[in-house]
């Protein structure tokens, strides 16, 4: 498995930077734990899934509303469901 060299870790972490303080620290904590094992299928989808409304996606990742859309998809759920166990 190909790790993320430290410009692609760099900028996923700066994309996945958001307006609300609590999607941050639920995107940082994933981030956190699992950023070492990513794949470049995770990247794409979190690339993808960093792309929703602020609010939207904290109501995704507090399990308040189900993703929609371009977003339902199995990679993005997978790991919208290990955020939302840390």
């Amino acid at each position: 498995m190909r790790t993320l060299s430290e410009l692609e870790r760099a900028r996923l972490r700066w994309r996945a930077r958001r307006g609300l303080l609590e999607n941050d620290l639920i995107i940082t904590k994933f981030l956190d734990q699992y950023e070492a094992e990513l794949t470049d299928i995770d990247v794409t989808a979190l690339t993808l899934l960093f792309e929703m409304d602020d609010n939207e996606l904290l109501d995704v990742l507090l399990g308040r509303e189900e993703l929609g859309g371009v977003y339902d998809t199995s990679d993005i759920r997978r790991l919208v469901t290990q955020m939302q166990k840390l």
